[in-house]
C-alpha cells in the first residue's frame, strides 16, 4: 500500500534532487516491478548489464534519494529474519521517468572495449598471434550471443505483459555481436595465410623517411579532409 503522505511531497523538493542516469535506472526498474535493492540488481543482471552497468553501491543510495524526493515509496517487508524494504513507484515517479525518457538531450555512445584496442595495435604481433587475438575476440562475441539468447524467453514474457522494448534492446545486442562475429570471420578468411603488406615501423623506415621524429614511428593514419573556409 502506497503511503500517500510520502507521495505528496512538494514539487520544489522533487526538483531539487539531482537525478543521475543510475538513479533513473533504479526508478525504471522499480516501475518494472523490482521491489527491493536485491531484485533490482537481479533484474539488471538479466537485462541492461549487457550495455549499462550499475553497482550495488549505486542502487541503495539511489533508492534513498528517490524515496526522499517522493518518486518512490518504501515499506518494511522483512523476509524471515532478514530485514527488507519494498518499494513502489508513485505518480510523481512515473512523471519523472517519462520526462527523462522524452527529454531532448545528447545521447553519447560510449564503447570501451579492450579487445578492439588490442586489435587496433595487432600489427605489432606476428601473423599467428594476431589471428589468435582475432579468434578470441570472435569467441567472446559468440559467448555473448549465447548469453543474450539464453535470457530471450524472459524478454518475450515481458513483451507479452506489455513491456516490449526490453526485448528490442536484447535483439539489438544480439545483432551487434553477430555483426562482430561476421566481420571477424570475413577478415580471417581474407588474410588467413598472410598479411596483405608488411607493417611499416620505425626500424624498417629509411633515415630519409623519418623526418624530425628522432627515429620514432610517424602516424600513418590520415585525418578526414575538412572543407576549406
Amino acid at each position: 500500500m502506497i503511503d500517500r503522505r510520502t507521495a505528496k511531497r512538494s514539487n520544489s523538493q522533487r526538483n531539487d534532487i539531482d537525478l543521475t542516469p543510475p538513479t533513473y535506472v533504479v526508478l525504471g526498474m522499480v516501475r518494472l516491478g523490482a521491489r527491493s535493492g536485491y531484485e533490482i540488481k537481479q533484474t539488471v543482471e538479466l537485462s541492461i548489464r549487457f550495455f549499462w552497468t550499475i553497482s550495488q553501491a549505486q542502487i541503495y543510495p539511489s533508492l534513498e534519494r528517490l524515496e526522499q524526493a517522493g518518486l518512490i515509496v518504501g515499506n518494511a517487508d522483512p523476509q524471515g529474519q532478514r530485514p527488507r524494504r519494498a518499494y513502489e513507484i508513485t505518480a510523481a515517479g512515473e512523471a519523472a521517468l517519462r520526462a527523462w525518457l522524452s527529454r531532448d538531450e545528447p545521447m553519447p555512445f560510449e564503447l570501451r572495449d579492450i579487445a578492439l584496442v588490442k586489435l587496433f595495435f595487432a600489427d605489432a604481433l606476428d601473423h599467428q598471434e594476431a589471428v589468435r587475438l582475432l579468434r578470441a575476440t570472435r569467441q567472446r562475441s559468440e559467448e555473448r550471443v549465447a548469453a543474450l539468447k539464453a535470457v530471450e524467453p524472459t524478454g518475450r514474457d515481458a513483451a507479452e505483459e506489455g513491456n516490449v522494448y526490453p526485448l528490442l534492446t536484447l535483439q539489438m545486442g544480439v545483432a551487434f555481436h553477430e555483426a562482430m562475429i561476421d566481420v571477424c570471420q570475413t577478415f580471417e578468411r581474407r588474410f588467413r595465410h598472410h598479411r596483405p603488406n608488411p607493417p611499416r615501423t620505425a626500424r624498417s623506415a629509411s633515415p630519409q623517411g623519418r623526418g624530425k621524429t628522432g627515429g620514432r614511428p610517424t602516424a600513418r593514419m590520415r585525418e578526414p579532409q575538412r572543407d576549406r573556409p
